[in-house]
């Protein structure tokens, strides 16, 4: 039995001292996720009650349109929000309805 205890004192501190070798790191994925989930609510709250443009949200939210775009493409792509009709040579986006399911339609 103490052979099993040594093993798991040995484990924990292995892990403890790769934790201490990682906190800078950890800290600041933990940064950038709490930053894009703050862009991310931002931009859903823009589309809430209407379809917005890129350039239209950019301008609504303060995120610089490169941005906007990326985050809708992930946002589309994984079926939180829609294209709509063409403004110009911007599609409107909207956010996308869910079911009684839980999925989402178009």
């Amino acid at each position: 039995m103490s052979e099993a205890r040594e093993e798991n004192k040995v484990k924990k501190e292995a892990m403890n001292k790769l934790r201490e070798d990682r906190k800078v790191k950890i800290k600041a994925a933990k940064a950038l996720m709490k930053k894009q989930r703050k862009t991310i609510k931002a931009i859903k709250e823009q589309l809430k009650d209407k379809p917005m443009t890129v350039p239209e949200i950019a301008s609504a939210t303060g995120i610089e349109p490169a941005s906007v775009l990326w985050f809708l493409a992930a946002l589309k792509k994984y079926g939180k929000i829609v294209e709509g009709e063409k403004n110009g040579s911007y599609f409107k986006f909207r956010l996308a309805e869910k079911t009684s399911e839980g999925t989402t339609l178009e």
